[in-house]
């Protein structure tokens, strides 16, 4: 079903050993790297330390290029292996001031500096004039690039690794054909919330030694003011649910991120997440696939996001877990 080889860099062996039940391979869509976790029988001719390299392929296909990063024995001589992929790199932090460049010329040059291998990078387009960057991971780092460019744009990009190669790409050219409904799927859960991530009125706030008043500050709102919202209809149903934040100086169209902020957060929270469908080695975070389900309040029949997923390998099986996003499922 899927075939697993360690590489020992320093004496530049490769062992394929026999994988116990229960190996996962996890990818999220933003923030952490892929994680692969499997267990093998203690052999004593198989010799392997943190750093090394791990391949997982079916038959042909490759599916994960990572690294160990951690062992754990047990009385029963078994080794449980925790892997990560290139993302792993990402967690670095790092200071950075850059002018003038896009969210791929970003990924770019962090990937030179850190010596992370890359495959193709889609040209996001979109010039970030300067941000500043103070004690940021690299994944902070990028992702305040890509959602930049998302809400100047409304291109969505996802940063993932590509079998050892840092890659970049927009998810509609990452649509795997297969279909989750009633009968491919063994269960589903569906929450709906205005608890978490959920405002209707987004206040925006830049220090400005210019400005008028004793704040020296602009204030930036959507749809209104807080005292026009007050008095408005627009709060009967939820309250004032209030985003505030204060931006730096140089940030770009203030009055139109709030007003982008309002559109993302101005919404029912709905989020779902499919268990054990029938596994496909394609599908990773940041994939489309096709869903057609009955959720009560909600039917859907349609092209969804995939933020989540863990497949995994157990008894001759393989199933996956997934979390979806997209149309109406706007959580994760």
């Amino acid at each position: 079903m899927f075939e697993v080889i360690i590489h020992n860099k320093q004496e530049d062996k490769y062992y394929a050993p026999a994988v116990l039940d229960d190996a996962k391979i996890e990818w999220v869509i933003s923030g952490a790297p892929g994680k692969f976790t499997f267990a093998i029988h203690k052999d004593e001719k198989i010799n392997f330390s943190e750093g090394d390299v791990v391949q997982v392929k079916a038959g042909d296909t490759p599916i994960f290029y990572g690294f160990i990063f951690a062992k754990s024995r047990d009385k029963d001589s078994s080794i449980r292996v925790t892997a990560y992929d290139q993302l792993r790199y990402l967690k670095n932090k790092e200071s950075w001031l850059y002018k003038g460049l896009t969210a791929t010329q970003v990924i770019r040059r962090l990937a030179e500096y850190f010596q992370l291998k890359t495959g193709e990078l889609e040209d996001t387009k979109f010039v970030i004039a300067k941000k500043v960057e103070d004690n940021a991971t690299l994944f902070d780092i990028i992702q305040y690039a890509l959602d930049v460019t998302l809400v100047n744009t409304k291109e969505l990009y996802v940063l993932y690794d590509d079998f050892g190669k840092l890659t970049l790409g927009k998810p509609d050219k990452m649509v795997v054909p297969i279909l989750i409904d009633n009968e491919t799927a063994e269960n589903f859960a569906y929450e709906s919330s205005i608890d978490r991530d959920t405002y209707n009125l987004i206040k925006l706030v830049v220090e400005d030694k210019d400005a008028q008043g004793e704040g020296k500050r602009k204030e930036y709102y959507a749809p209104m003011s807080p005292d026009d919202f007050a008095k408005s209809k627009e709060k009967d149903q939820w309250g004032v649910l209030q985003y505030f934040e204060k931006l730096q100086k140089d940030v770009q169209n203030p009055q139109e991120r709030a007003n982008q902020m309002l559109a993302f957060y101005n919404v029912v929270r709905r989020k779902l997440s499919i268990q054990q469908a029938a596994g496909d080695v394609r599908v990773r975070a940041g994939s489309m696939i096709y869903v057609k389900l009955r959720l009560g309040d909600v039917e859907l029949a349609q092209k969804m996001l995939v933020t989540k997923v863990t497949h995994t390998f157990a008894n001759q099986t393989h199933f996956m877990d997934l979390t979806l996003k997209g149309g109406v499922i706007n959580d994760q």
